[in-house]
């Protein structure tokens, strides 16, 4: 059985693997069990659990805060991966990497590939792109994998927002001009979990993949999707007004392409995420079904 150190498992992302994670033997530890900034404390970590693979689901997420925290943003997102992958270096054991679509611009036309140039636009991009480059600087056996528009039933995320909004709202405007692949937490959970395995046992390509929900959509034809599936439940369904990113300023600037091409991962690893649409009925019914935090 594969023994996976999962850090980072307070996240929506890192709850979501734990909930999944059955058929491995897994120690979780959230922020109150590791420091992953202190590198004797990664080190202590690894020499206990004595993992095969560790998996980094522990990310500084604030885009717009980000801006003015730029350095608590690299040392979360740049510093640490690279403290993980020399514990996992000494350790002997390999590491999964979650980054993210913002190391692109997104002026790309269609979906980014591994190969593509990257160019941040802000500081949360500009931190996880640095994170990659100190996980390849430090470690051979490590999978990085760039994910987009997470959403899923633990933690706060686009999906729950529009759930809440909708209930209090009879008008919302929500922007029309941004385009990506809306990723549930639980695709992106047994993603890694298949690749897990075979990248332990030395049959899965180490380096760099996306991993995204199957088909792209802007956020506004996402947030219509949420709602309408939440007025089966409510019988709310308000009015959603397209805007453009110039009509919402926010201090990070976005990419307006943030499509990711999933092909490579799923000739490595035989995963591919589920169309995004089917995702949002899964996640919207058990959050009107049976609310999770």
């Amino acid at each position: 059985m594969t023994r996976l150190l999962l850090v980072g498992a307070g996240g929506q992302v890192g709850r979501e693997i734990a909930d999944q994670a059955g058929a491995f033997e897994l120690v979780a530890l959230d922020h109150a069990g590791l420091d992953i900034t202190d590198a004797a404390a990664l080190g202590r970590a690894l020499a206990t659990a004595r993992p095969d693979v560790v998996i980094n689901a522990a990310a500084y997420t604030a885009v717009d805060r980000a801006e003015s925290e730029p350095e608590r943003a690299h040392r979360i997102n740049a510093v640490a991966p690279g403290l993980i992958a020399e514990a996992c270096a000494k350790q002997g054991a390999a590491l999964i990497h979650l980054s993210t679509d913002y190391v692109f611009d997104g002026t790309k036309q269609g979906a980014y590939v591994e190969s593509d140039p990257v160019a941040p636009l802000g500081v949360y991009g500009a931190s996880k792109e640095a994170g990659e480059r100190a996980v390849r600087a430090g470690l051979a056996r490590h999978l990085i994998v760039r994910t987009s528009w997470v959403y899923g039933v633990h933690g706060a995320n686009f999906l729950k927002t529009m759930l809440r909004l909708a209930a209090e709202r009879d008008r919302l405007t929500i922007v029309a001009d941004q385009r990506g692949c809306p990723t549930a937490t639980i695709d992106i959970a047994q993603g890694l979990l298949a690749a897990a395995g075979p990248l332990a046992a030395g049959t899965l390509a180490p380096g760099t993949y996306h991993l995204a929900g199957s088909g792209a959509t802007s956020w506004f034809d996402f947030a219509g999707a949420i709602i309408t599936r939440a007025g089966t439940h409510t019988g709310r369904t308000p009015e959603i007004v397209p805007i453009t990113t110039e009509d919402y300023p926010t201090p990070a600037r976005r990419p307006a392409n943030s499509e990711l091409s999933s092909a490579a991962f799923a000739q490595a690893s035989g995963y591919r995420a589920a169309p995004w649409q089917d995702r949002v009925i899964e996640v919207v019914d058990q959050l009107l079904a049976s609310p999770v935090r």
